[in-house]
């Protein structure tokens, strides 16, 4: 298993509309292959700012299987118009 980091600034002024659109986008990643789950926290001093976690099977699953999918496509229609610059992402190996 490993974690996705994705580090998202919304556009100011458009969180309302950027959660609800994350709402959505939720159902269409996890349609995909090795998705195991997504949290989503809010930035607390810079409260246009979001962390995602997300929990794949395999690495592939996300940089392949995902980002290479028509369901890519459609996760990035909804939510990618509220970004305020490309989210920083990376990814992490439990260690326990």
């Amino acid at each position: 298993m490993i974690v996705e980091r994705a580090l998202i600034a919304v556009q100011p002024g458009s969180e309302a509309d950027f959660e609800a659109a994350l709402r959505q986008a939720r159902d269409v990643v996890a349609q995909a292959k090795g998705f195991r789950s997504l949290r989503v926290t809010r930035g607390i001093e810079s409260p246009s700012t979001y962390l995602l976690l997300l929990e794949w099977d395999t690495l592939e699953d996300h940089t392949v299987g995902f980002r290479e999918s028509d369901l890519f496509g459609q996760w990035r229609a909804l939510i990618g118009p509220y970004f305020d610059g490309a989210p920083a992402v990376e990814h992490y190996t439990p260690i326990d």
